[in-house]
């Protein structure tokens, strides 16, 4: 009764020939990269308190919020330029200010001031409370832009050292341009539904890059076993056999991390459908990557040197 499992996503035996069609996977890839790409330069994404520096005030009126009511309540404490905007609930509310210069020397006390009379206007409303206020200046925001872009760089870089070394250097090459086509459409995603981007998504970003990585080392595994069991099959058949020998387990663990993380983009909440809805999306698109990006570019790069160096097995 045990000794298979109950649910298997493919069956045993597939022999779907996925390199037949590298060459539309590649380019469906690159077309979504350089679209993404685009985006990024223009509109750009929408950068978080985090990264633009500012303060935030999350507050919650009674009933459905009235923003000129609480525009008003916010001219009266002299607060300019507020943006006001609803998220989450219809009684949720965002407020933005941005802080003044840090060349000030009151800088400090002058963005403590603009929180206190926000705090102030709010009061001021019935039934409203202010249920987090946030500030970050501009010279730190840039800090913690330049380590968020270092910290993705470091890791693209440790993924391309750790397969180099676990692999040929054809395997390490074919997964960490991947991983930059992966990356390129995560930003595109984040451009397209206006999620903030700030330390929340990097470590979202970097979680993606995490296990779209384990998901290609799974299937480079089972290639480079086959390599040396199958000396004489060629290449392209050979990495069919290896994604359709691990189709079911990658299936499977992929559809168990989205099940993971959908109840937390539908119910988590401003600060984590976020985070939950950028890796529901890595989610499909490492998976995807891993059969029909990683291999055909495993496939183009090796295909002389991995079957030059392989010998055919020698008759008694």
């Amino acid at each position: 009764m045990f000794d298979r499992p109950l649910l298997r996503f493919v069956p045993r035996g597939t022999k779907i020939n996925f390199m037949r069609g590298r060459f539309i996977g590649l380019a469906t890839s690159a077309v979504l990269s350089i679209a993404s790409l685009i985006l990024f330069f223009h509109p750009g994404l929408t950068l978080g308190l985090d990264f633009r520096g500012g303060i935030v005030v999350e507050a919650r009126t009674q009933g459905p919020a009235d923003f000129n009511v609480i525009r008003a309540a916010l001219a009266s404490e002299h607060v300019s330029a507020a943006g006001v905007q609803s998220f989450g609930g219809p009684d949720d509310v965002l407020i933005r200010l941005d802080t003044p210069p840090d060349s000030e020397p009151d800088h400090e006390a002058r963005t403590q001031a603009m929180v206190d009379s926000v705090r102030h206007a709010i009061a001021t409303l019935p039934g409203a409370q202010v249920l987090r206020a946030d500030a970050v200046g501009a010279s730190v925001s840039k800090e913690l832009f330049r380590n968020g872009m270092l910290a993705l760089g470091i890791s693209l870089l440790m993924i391309l050292a750790y397969i180099w070394f676990r692999f040929e250097w054809e395997f390490a090459v074919s997964a960490v341009v991947t991983l930059v086509l992966d990356l390129t459409k995560a930003i595109g995603f984040l451009v397209i539904t206006h999620f903030e981007f700030d330390l929340v998504m990097v470590a979202a970003i970097l979680t993606i890059l995490g296990y779209s990585t384990n998901d290609k080392v799974v299937v480079y595994d089972r290639v480079r076993e086959n390599l040396r069991k199958y000396r004489t099959m060629p290449l392209a058949e050979l990495i069919d056999l290896s994604i359709n020998e691990t189709l079911s387990r990658t299936l499977g663990t992929s559809c168990t991390v989205f099940l993971a993380a959908l109840p937390l983009a539908l119910f988590g909440g401003a600060s984590l459908s976020g985070f939950a809805w950028v890796m529901l999306f890595g989610i499909v698109v490492g998976t995807s990557s891993s059969i029909f990006i990683a291999a055909p570019l495993l496939l183009l790069m090796g295909e002389k040197r991995l079957r030059r160096d392989a010998r055919p097995p020698t008759r008694p």
